[in-house]
């Protein structure tokens, strides 16, 4: 791993794969470090010819903590339900100009997107407002933050502030438990606690994970924007999903010209196992759609 100074921050990240491969970005989602995305699904990609790149949120993991203030639970939920209650010192446009940024650090003229959860909302941000960056589009389970789509179910939002402490002690037990409520029918407890003890022991910082909350619910709604996207767009939404419920792929794939919508019966708001192949050769599939040009070999100066 190492790190890139970009916009008066630092962001971690690492590379995997050959150096002649397409460019992949991978973009994680709230609270997420770049060890979120499995090493075996890391791995599954390079399989197919990508230079895969992970990295850390600004906030979370390794990258910069902002500093700002703490946003309190009670404001977070009301900033969840109303964008007028939302205050944030950074929004996801500033997030995916990080992701625009640490391309050029690496010298890629463009990259493969690929964002989860709030990762795809980034993801989308990055298309609308750096397009030149993003030579194809995978968005999974996100929404685009028109706050009709793709809303945090009733049951889930009422147990979700028990499990915001800020007490390291029961980080691990209540990450485990918050997967346990959003995921699917492949939910594997002791795989996820071993990503939770891993992101534990690299870096642990509730106060982060807050304020990236609060930037998306400060960010505007991208619904018309994303109508100007032009690279090819994958969308991927788990039907069971009750974190962004599956209005919320939809969506997206309506906004987006061309947008391909795959939808899985046995998916939450989760990458489960049974379907990393699957969902691997469509990323593969919706790669062939961009332009040759967009991805491998075309480099941006080194930085």
């Amino acid at each position: 791993m190492t790190a890139a100074s970009v916009n008066g921050i630092t962001i971690e990240y690492d590379v995997h794969g050959d150096d002649d491969g397409e460019p992949l970005l991978l973009v994680m989602g709230l609270g997420g470090q770049l060890v979120g995305w499995p090493i075996e699904f890391v791995e599954r990609l390079v399989a197919k010819g990508f230079r895969v790149i992970r990295f850390d949120n600004r906030d979370v993991g390794l990258s910069t903590k902002t500093g700002a203030p703490v946003p309190k639970v009670r404001r977070l939920m009301a900033a969840a339900l109303s964008r007028r209650f939302a205050s944030s010192p950074y929004v996801l446009s500033d997030m995916a100009a990080d992701a625009a940024a640490l391309l050029d650090h690496l010298g890629i003229a463009s990259a493969h997107v690929v964002g989860i959860s709030m990762g795809g909302m980034i993801s989308q941000t990055l298309a609308i407002e750096h397009p030149g960056k993003v030579a194809s589009l995978t968005s999974i389970m996100s929404n685009t933050g028109d706050r009709k789509n793709g809303k945090v179910k009733g049951a889930l939002l009422r147990k979700m502030p028990k499990l915001m402490t800020r007490n390291p002690y029961d980080a691990v037990a209540n990450g485990v438990e918050m997967f346990r409520l959003i995921s699917g029918p492949h939910f594997d407890a002791m795989r996820v606690r071993e990503m939770q003890q891993e992101a534990f022991f690299r870096s642990y910082d509730a106060a982060g994970t807050a304020r990236q909350m609060m930037a998306i619910a400060a960010s505007p709604d991208r619904t018309f924007d994303l109508g100007g996207v032009t690279a090819p767009t994958l969308v991927v939404h788990g039907l069971l999903d009750p974190l962004v419920t599956p209005s919320g792929g939809i969506a997206t794939a309506r906004a987006i010209p061309g947008a391909r919508l795959v939808m899985y019966p046995d998916m939450a708001h989760d990458l489960p196992k049974p379907r990393w192949d699957e969902l691997i050769e469509e990323i593969v599939e919706n790669a062939r759609r961009a332009d040759p040009g967009d991805a491998a070999g075309d480099r941006a100066p080194a930085a």
